[in-house]
């Protein structure tokens, strides 16, 4: 499977329908029963999936091990394996899966999806987890066909326990969520270092080569390749890899772009279309390097849909994904 570029003249009318990563396989009906509001996609996203660092006590080893299912058939699969029947049903722990902010969010945009409501995941850092800090996140923007805009909403956060709108949050502020385009721009221009963006200040992931690998990867997001954050493909560099001037020009661009596209410039949003289609350094081929939270790296073959890890013994095991 390679991801094709789009034409130019696509409108937003391409996010209604599903990707690959978004299709959900035998299990269509049951997102069709599920409801779109953003209240119930939190209930619902909040209910099936346990995210990897953040649940008090941590995960399951089986739930540790869905953090690398990337397609939501996959992830449906084990939901239905756990237990079937509706997914709105409370679930205790060790039925639910295991996952992250780009889980939540890419469950709640297939949701969206299926029901035809236009919706895509976007990634940045987000200040309101830790004062002083940007931790790595994903969100969702879901169409608002009466307002003509796109709408920011996190799934993972219930409106009771902050005091801005989870449902259109405020963006590019110090307690807001903050585009990886727009963080890095926000480096280039001298205004920081990117040593407080990153997955969390108690880790080594952080800083320019950090931000630089979510410019790209959140450019997939938006033309509907939705992999995991620590899939690497193109231009992004190893971590802790310094950064040539080639790979900092291309972000420059990049950024640059899906900024002006994000404030509405449709000729930008034109010229990312045509960057993403002209500029294989940005798309993901066949395969890529996937470097996982549980201690494992291996290559992921999108078209087998399988993962070859390499483990300490360097000898490889198969999983499929």
């Amino acid at each position: 499977m390679t991801f094709p570029p789009h034409a130019a003249t696509e409108t937003v009318d391409r996010f209604r329908t599903h990707s690959d990563l978004t299709e959900p396989g035998p299990h269509s009906s049951l997102l069709r029963d599920l409801g779109t509001d953003d209240a119930s996609l939190h209930l619902t996203v909040t209910n099936l999936i346990d995210h990897y660092r953040a649940t008090p006590g941590g995960v399951g080893s089986e739930q540790m091990h869905d953090i690398d299912r990337r397609w939501i058939a996959a992830l449906l699969d084990a939901l239905a394996d756990r237990r079937p029947g509706p997914l709105d049903t409370p679930r205790e722990a060790s039925l639910r899966a295991g996952g992250c902010c780009r889980d939540h969010s890419l469950l709640a945009v297939a949701v969206l999806r299926e029901h035809r409501i236009a919706a895509r995941t976007r990634l940045g850092f987000a200040g309101y987890f830790t004062p002083g800090y940007f931790h790595d996140h994903v969100v969702v923007e879901r169409w608002d066909d009466g307002g003509n805009r796109w709408r920011r909403f996190d799934p993972e956060l219930d409106q009771g326990g902050f005091d801005f709108r989870v449902d259109d949050l405020p963006r590019g502020e110090a307690g807001g969520f903050r585009t990886a385009a727009e963080a890095w721009v926000a480096h280039r221009s001298g205004l920081t270092d990117l040593s407080d963006h990153g997955v969390g200040p108690d880790t080594p992931y952080s800083g320019p080569d950090f931000v630089h690998a979510y410019v790209l990867a959140d450019l997939a997001h938006r033309q509907r390749c939705e992999l995991l954050l620590w899939d690497a493909w193109g231009a992004m560099a190893a971590p802790g890899e310094e950064l040539d001037g080639e790979r900092l020009d291309l972000a420059d661009v990049v950024a640059d772009l899906t900024i002006r596209a994000d404030a509405g410039d449709p000729r930008a949003e034109a010229e990312l279309d045509a960057l993403w289609a002209r500029d294989a350094r940005l798309r993901p081929g066949r395969f890529v390097e996937t470097h996982s939270p549980t201690g494992r790296t291996g290559t992921t073959d999108l078209v087998g849909r399988t993962t070859v890890w390499r483990t300490a013994s360097t000898e490889p095991t198969a999983l499929e994904t």
